[in-house]
């Protein structure tokens, strides 16, 4: 595996990397290295130093790899940062192809990794080890924000599409994200060396010991998930760039703005449509991309002090699905709550409205652990489509089976309006069975009753008392999405998505209702 990561490395020089004569213009040399990292584990790099610019110093960015991915992910994008001046060392994260060790999932090594690479390019490299930045994708980029707040010699920080919250990413509500989870275990598995948290972990799961995995999982998330760790990360007051993908289904989008909201330093918050890493991959290898050429005039700012206008910017900016960007100076000024109440539903089709006004003392049941047609999609490809090529994950809503899923309906819009931020959902259910899993979409749909999926989340009730009312709060992932003209919202609620590891039973009903003085409703918020 190290030959070939060397390989890779060399073809890539044979393309367009190969070392500038420093009397030519503006370049950069390219090496290949073993650096030593904690514990002095090596970790296999690819270094790119600038020439033709004079002897240096110069800011140093260290990129740690995406899981499963090696050193030469970033090169493409390092090579225009190094000729652009800037001191690049891009390493295949610990356990992962050509560095040793084992995988420990973002632990201390790996963490500390990212520091004992900024000290290796101290001594062996141009670098100005006190203008630093850590930039990453995926793994890469929870890597980094978890170093930024161990080394405060990371002043700026590139985090797209990774995670803050781990527990939040992979356990949403309680709700293990089934193909997520299973598809991160193979590809470590065949990219890497699992260590013992890895192992241990993926031996529960395997074994179909889910609550003994997650229960792992919750203890040792902390230590891993920036959003425990945001006091250190504001103390070091690193200069943030989050990016992600709004149908992102690894690293949701939600749990950045509720880690973005309580950074207190300078920071930037880009979203657009696509799965995860999907908006900057094509920047990685060195194609044009918009999420890396707002980056890297973010870590000239912040690095150099360039006057290039980077933190004049609005920090928050979401695209639409129609390709339209809008900015905002906070994440609480992109949408206005429109609230809709939740009324019975009635009829043959059994579907219930999304009104101006109250409706209480009513209750409708379902049967659970029944799949329905609307689901979320398959994990990667369905909002990698939505991303790239425009295709919803769609539905029709006349196939929706009523029997098995609560489905309200509202008004037609007579004018485009835009669904942006994070749709929340309040109502009552009362379970038959111990064990529930809930799953809401919400739908902008057509005349003709298509419907394309603008969000949704799941929720998990675990050991409750069958036949007890509780009250469920759910917040949608936050989208950007423009519902046009002669269209209307539908909500969609059902026991049932093979892309989560369920707990709904077969035989088991829930009921939902919206008592006096607590009225079912949907918030939804608009620009």
């Amino acid at each position: 595996m190290r030959r070939l990561v060397i390989a890779l490395a060399l073809i890539a020089a044979s393309v367009g990397l190969a070392p500038i004569p420093a009397e030519a213009a503006p370049g950069f040399s390219t090496a290949y290295q073993r650096i030593p990292g904690a514990g002095g584990t090596e970790l296999g790099a690819v270094v790119l130093t600038p020439t033709g610019q004079g002897a240096g110093p110069f800011p140093l960015v260290v990129m740690p790899s995406s899981w499963g991915v090696p050193n030469v992910e970033y090169v493409g994008q390092g090579s225009k940062l190094a000729t652009a001046g800037f001191q690049v060392i891009s390493y295949s994260s610990r356990g992962f192809w050509d560095s040793a060790g084992g995988i420990d999932i973002a632990g201390p090594p790996t963490v500390a990794d990212v520091s004992d690479v900024i000290d290796w390019a101290g001594e062996h490299t141009p670098a100005d080890t006190s203008r630093v930045a850590a930039v990453g994708i995926s793994y890469g980029a929870g890597v980094s924000l978890l170093a930024s707040a161990q080394d405060p010699r990371i002043k700026a920080v590139g985090a797209m599409s990774g995670w803050a919250d781990l527990i939040a990413s992979l356990n949403p509500h309680d709700t293990v994200n089934l193909q997520s989870v299973a598809a991160l275990l193979a590809l470590g598995n065949l990219t890497g060396r699992p260590g013992p948290e890895m192992q241990s972990l993926q031996t529960k799961f395997v074994g179909g010991d889910f609550d003994g995995a997650i229960a792992e999982a919750e203890a040792i998330a902390p230590v891993r998930s920036a959003a425990t760790m945001v006091d250190k990360i504001n103390a070091n007051h690193p200069a943030v760039f989050l990016a992600n993908a709004f149908e992102d289904s690894i690293f949701p989008p939600t749990q950045y703005t509720d880690f973005f909201t309580r950074l207190t330093g300078p920071k930037r918050l880009l979203f657009a449509h696509g799965d995860h890493a999907t908006p900057e991959v094509t920047g990685a290898i060195g194609l044009p991309n918009e999420v890396w050429d707002e980056l890297a005039p973010w870590l000239r700012h912040f690095l150099t002090g360039a006057d290039n206008g980077a933190d004049q910017e609005a920090p928050v900016q979401l695209k639409s699905q129609r390709g339209v960007w809008r900015s905002y100076p906070n994440w609480a000024a992109v949408g206005t709550p429109r609230t809709s109440y939740l009324s019975k539903p009635a009829g043959l089709s059994r579907t219930g409205a999304l009104q101006g006004s109250a409706a209480t003392g009513w209750s409708n049941a379902i049967g659970a652990g029944v799949p329905t047609v609307a689901d979320s999609g398959v994990a990667i490809l369905s909002g990698a489509l939505q991303g790239l090529l425009s295709i919803p994950t769609g539905v029709a809503m006349p196939l929706v089976d009523r029997s098995f899923a609560g489905v309200w309906s509202g008004p037609t819009y007579s004018s485009r309006t835009v669904v942006n931020g994070s749709p929340r959902l309040h109502v009552t259910v009362t379970p038959s069975g111990a064990n529930t899993s809930l799953f809401a979409y919400l739908y902008d749909v057509d005349a003709l009753g298509g419907g394309s999926l603008i969000s949704h989340k799941p929720f998990t009730l675990r050991a409750v008392t069958p036949g007890v009312a509780r009250e469920v709060d759910m917040r949608l992932e936050a989208t950007s999405w423009e519902v046009p003209a002669g269209h209307h919202l539908v909500l969609v609620v059902d026991t049932v998505d093979p892309r989560y590891l369920g707990r709904s039973s077969l035989g088991t009903t829930v009921r939902f209702s919206s008592p006096a003085g607590d009225p079912a409703w949907l918030s939804v918020p608009v620009a």
